[in-house]
């Protein structure tokens, strides 16, 4: 059996079915396993699982899933409930584990939400390890393209040193969890994680693009035909949308409408290249855009905010002070211990009970035992000063 040296990083690469069967059976009789992904969403239009690190206690394997057809035995034991998969950062690796081969993940171990419930303040894994264990994780290939074959035994050695000392930090982690108290708030936590999936974008993809909410309809209406235009771009050339045309070079073409190439050229941010690549196309969105009738202009969908919502104000500003101090004692960054969407949902509600606490989706239970009574105290006195 090929085993993972740490002196040179070298590490077996699982190509053939054969080989995939028999190490997932050598999975499928350990009491926890690490695994973390590589893939190339950087580099191309569709991004897709590259590369899967696993490692147990005493071995590392990396699986190549462009060379094999059928990753369904890995299913077994990452599905396994009596199986603890360790992970740092899961959330998006989650995502694609069931978006690419419809494999779940049941008993999780993120040693991120660990780090960030114990109150660490740097939780990267390259800084966890740097401090619990003096090693240096070398991130030079954190972008590359790992849909590239063969693999060379340097990006080898990066991927499972991502995962070859995540059991020892989870020892650690596990073990301060228990000492503090917080174990059930983080189980919870990954419980929640390990039913992340990707969701297909539904309606305009201005609703996806940062800032399109400041622009007035006319500009939202020309922002979308270039947004679709860079869509269709980015799917021919097999590229990231944002590695086209950044959206905000879309946004300052949408704003100050060029009609010609000359002044589509004095855009922020459009290069030479761009220029001769898209601009006709580039100026026959904008155009599009413009003779859309003002009775069909898009609108970006607001949100009710707070201060809209009788006493809300108020009550944000005394739960978020709360929250400053209660954080401080618990040693939690404030967004751990409640993020604003939660404060803001309360503030919204405005719940005069625990109960009234129920209808505030997204709220842990873990919250309601450790900060209920605060809470709903807090709102009511709130309301009762504005009132």
């Amino acid at each position: 059996m090929s085993v993972y040296n740490k002196q040179n990083g070298t590490c077996e690469i699982i190509t053939t079915a054969a080989r995939l069967n028999e190490v997932t059976t050598i999975l499928a009789r350990q009491k926890e396993i690490a695994v973390d992904l590589e893939m190339d969403s950087l580099h191309h239009y569709r991004e897709k699982v590259c590369l899967i690190q696993i490692s147990t206690r005493c071995h590392s394997w990396l699986i190549d899933p462009l060379a094999l057809k059928d990753l369904s035995p890995l299913a077994g034991p990452l599905s396994d409930p009596d199986i603890l998969v360790v992970m740092h950062g899961s959330d998006y690796d989650i995502r694609s584990l069931h978006r690419d081969f419809g494999i779940e993940v049941k008993n999780l171990f993120d040693t991120m939400i660990a780090a960030r419930f114990l109150g660490l303040q740097e939780f990267g894994l390259a800084a966890l390890l740097r401090a619990r264990f003096g090693i240096e994780l070398d991130k030079k290939y954190q972008k590359a393209d790992w849909s590239k074959r063969p693999l060379s035994p340097e990006m080898s050695a990066y991927a499972v040193a991502d995962t070859s000392d995540l059991l020892p930090l989870y020892d650690q982690f596990n073990a301060e969890l228990f000492k503090k108290g917080r174990l059930s708030w983080f189980e919870e936590e990954c419980r929640l994680v390990c039913q992340a999936r990707v969701t297909e974008k539904e309606g305009p993809l201005f609703l996806y693009c940062k800032g399109a909410g400041k622009l007035r309809a006319r500009s939202l209406a020309i922002l979308e035909e270039l947004l679709q235009l860079r869509d269709r771009q980015a799917k021919a050339l097999d590229r990231p949308p944002f590695k086209v045309l950044s959206a905000e070079t879309l946004q300052e073409i949408a704003e100050s409408t060029p009609r010609t190439l000359a002044e589509l050229s004095r855009v922020k941010g459009m290069t030479p290249n761009q220029l001769n690549r898209h601009g006709a196309e580039i100026l026959q969105a904008v155009t599009l855009g413009m003779e859309i009738p003002e009775e069909r202009l898009p609108r970006f969908p607001r949100s009710r905010k707070n201060d809209q919502v009788e006493g809300a104000k108020e009550r944000l500003k005394k739960l978020k002070c709360w929250r400053e101090h209660r954080s401080a004692e618990l040693g939690l960054e404030p967004g751990v211990l409640a993020p604003n969407w939660l404060l803001e949902s309360v503030a919204d509600f405005n719940p005069a009970t625990h109960s009234g606490l129920e209808s505030i989706s997204g709220l842990r239970q873990w919250q309601k035992d450790l900060c209920a009574n605060d809470i709903i105290r807090i709102a009511a006195a709130a309301t009762t000063s504005e009132g």
